[in-house]
């Protein structure tokens, strides 16, 4: 394994444990359970979806970019 792809994976992690964060908040405000930082429940969920979202947007991005640069993409997803 080279250092370049250990990198990658290291930088893949960030965003997954952000998402798992996310899901949590998520969880911990159906079962009406606060955590610190946040006043409101309803901004606590707001603010899970938020880093849900990021952290599924950027491993998606990341993994759409490298199957564009190897040509594995279907026709639709190629740039123009």
């Amino acid at each position: 394994m080279t250092i370049k792809r250990f990198m990658a994976l290291c930088l893949l992690l960030i965003p997954g444990f952000i998402a798992g964060y996310g899901i949590k908040l998520m969880r911990d405000t159906l079962f009406q359970i606060k955590i610190w930082p946040f006043e409101w429940l309803w901004l606590q969920f707001f603010v899970g979806v938020i880093a849900f979202v990021f952290g599924v947007w950027f491993i998606g991005g990341f993994i759409l970019h490298r199957d564009r640069k190897n040509n594995k993409v279907a026709p639709k997803f190629q740039k123009k």
